[in-house]
C-alpha cells in the first residue's frame, strides 16, 4: 500500500471517528455504571449526538443516528424505536439552535443542552412509563441528567479540539 493510500485511509478513518464512537457507545451502553457509584451515570450518546448535530451535522447523519437508536433499543431491551425517536429529537433541538444562532457560544450551547435533555428525557420517560409500563428510577434518572449536563462542557471542549485538528477548523 502506498503512503498516499495510507494517508487517505487514515484521514477517512479519523473523519469517521465520531460515527464509530456513536456505534460503540450504543453497543456498549456507555453510562459509566461500571464504576459502581450509586447515582453516578451520564449519557455519553446524548452528548455525542447533540454536539455533532450542532457543530457538524453531516458527520453523523440522521440515518446513522436513527439506526444507532434502534441498536440501543435492542441492547438495553426497550421497545424498538424509542431511543431512535429520542436521538432524532435531540438532533431536532440541535438543528434549531444551529439555525437561530448568529454567534456560537459554549455557554449558550450548554444551557440549551440542559433544556434539550430535560425535554427529551421527559418525553422518553412518558413514553416508557405510560405507554409501555416500564418502571424507571427517578433518582437514577435525575443523577443521569445532572451528570450528563455537567460532562457536556468537558466533552464539547475535547470534540472542538478534535474538530479543529481533523477537520481543519470548526464550523462555528
Amino acid at each position: 500500500m502506498s503512503s498516499t493510500t495510507r494517508k487517505l485511509v487514515l484521514s477517512k478513518l479519523l473523519k469517521s471517528f465520531p460515527l464509530i464512537l456513536l456505534y460503540f457507545s450504543v453497543l456498549n451502553e456507555i453510562d459509566l455504571n461500571y464504576l459502581n457509584f450509586k447515582y453516578f451515570s451520564f449519557n455519553f450518546t446524548f452528548i455525542l449526538i447533540y454536539f455533532w448535530s450542532l457543530k457538524s451535522s453531516e458527520t453523523l447523519g440522521y440515518g446513522h443516528i436513527f439506526f444507532a437508536g434502534v441498536i440501543n433499543d435492542v441492547v438495553i431491551g426497550y421497545p424498538i424505536g424509542v431511543s431512535a425517536f429520542t436521538y432524532l429529537f435531540i438532533c431536532g433541538f440541535a438543528a434549531y439552535l444551529r439555525n437561530i444562532t448568529l454567534r456560537p457560544n459554549l455557554i449558550n450551547d450548554w444551557l440549551f443542552f440542559l433544556f434539550t435533555i430535560l425535554v427529551v428525557t421527559a418525553i422518553n420517560f412518558s413514553i416508557l412509563s405510560f405507554i409501555f409500563s416500564i418502571d424507571l428510577n427517578y433518582y437514577d434518572l435525575t443523577g443521569n441528567i445532572i451528570f450528563t449536563f455537567l460532562f457536556y462542557v468537558i466533552f464539547a471542549l475535547i470534540f472542538q479540539n478534535y474538530q479543529k485538528i481533523i477537520f481543519r477548523g470548526s464550523n462555528d
